[in-house]
């Protein structure tokens, strides 16, 4: 089934709410640090995260580690980027994507940018920047689970 990842999050309340998501729909999230905020259990429920003990979290120390893993386990990576033009209604998702959320306050850097295997963005009305990382994940995860037939229940 598709995987999140967040990429050096700085919004506590961001990672609250996309952990929540993965505790619902059940799926794992990896969280690539460092953060812009403390990474304790505290932390993270005094952000709403009140399912953080359902909540597969994999925490890894740099995305050079996280990149190990990934190589590792034949993840594909699915950058989320407002930096592409195909969108992500058009990808062909795979149960062994890693759908990947740049940092609220500048995305990934060029290099993770040129890395992944897939680039999608969510359509938007013109003149538009960007949607919150939480809600933007949401869209693109709830479609690669439809996709791939991975919705809680559906299994």
């Amino acid at each position: 089934m598709p995987d999140l990842a967040l990429y050096q999050p700085d919004i506590p309340q961001n990672t609250g709410t996309i952990l929540r998501l993965s505790a619902c729909l059940g799926v794992a999230v990896h969280l690539i640090e460092p953060a812009g905020f403390p990474l304790s259990d505290h932390a993270l429920r005094r952000a709403g995260m009140d399912y953080l003990e359902r909540a597969a979290l994999v925490r890894h120390v740099t995305f050079e580690a996280f990149e190990t893993w990934r190589r590792a386990e034949g993840r594909n990576l699915v950058l989320l980027t407002t930096g592409s033009s195909r969108p992500y209604t058009e990808h062909a998702f795979s149960g062994h994507d890693i759908l990947m959320l740049g940092r609220e306050s500048s995305g990934v850097p060029d290099s993770v940018h040129a890395m992944a295997d897939a680039r999608v963005t969510v359509p938007m009305a013109a003149g538009m920047r960007s949607l919150n990382v939480a809600v933007a994940g949401a869209m693109v995860l709830g479609e690669a689970l439809r996709q791939t037939a991975a919705f809680p229940g559906s299994r």
